[in-house]
């Protein structure tokens, strides 16, 4: 129980440092959004590289924190049944929900997207744009990344389940208890 407790801090420890440092490409993206409406309508300037840009970083950060998202509870969920829930029901839902869905659809995603992303690779594609930017191949291996730190963290929350129902939510990473963000309280 302690190895799973393990992995999961590890894998909630990757996620949230990679949600911490691809969460500022949003900075990036209105920088280089901004530029580009003041280049377009101040200066008379277009730059299709630049307008490729902005919307790559916005596709490279939103795949790279999917998983941030899914370990902070920032995902939507309807929690009429949910929130007032007890914990050992909430762990159950999230077990339930990480195995018959959660799992499934990051296999899927991972998948189809593996031959469209080396077959990316394999002529190293560039925006469809002419004047656009090389290396459209590397914001598609984002895909991937997507599924593998969505699937991760899946398996963390599955591992937190796994913890309390066993009847041991003291080895559940602080990253990921229960009311961990809200002030609830547990009850077991």
């Amino acid at each position: 129980m302690q190895f799973l407790a393990l992995c999961a801090g590890i894998i909630c420890h990757i996620n949230n440092g990679l949600g911490k440092v691809f969460s500022w490409l949003s900075l990036g993206i209105v920088v280089v959004c901004f530029t580009v409406v003041v280049q377009r309508y101040v200066f008379a300037v277009s730059y299709v590289w630049l307008q490729d840009l902005y919307i790559w970083l916005n596709g490279a950060m939103f795949t790279a924190v999917a998983g941030f998202a899914l370990l902070r509870n920032d995902h939507v969920r309807v929690d009429i049944f949910y929130r007032p829930a007890k914990i050992r029901t909430k762990a159950l839902v999230d077990l339930i929900g990480v195995v018959l869905f959660l799992l499934p659809f990051t296999w899927v995603v991972y998948a189809y997207s593996m031959p469209f992303v080396t077959r990316s690779w394999g002529y190293h594609e560039s925006s469809a744009n002419v004047g656009g930017m090389p290396g459209l191949f590397i914001l598609k291996s984002f895909i991937i990344g997507f599924a593998v730190l969505l699937a991760l963290q899946g398996v963390a929350m599955a591992v937190r389940s796994i913890l309390v129902l066993g009847g041991r939510p003291e080895l559940v990473p602080p990253q990921i208890r229960y009311g961990a963000a809200t002030a609830e309280t547990p009850d077991v």
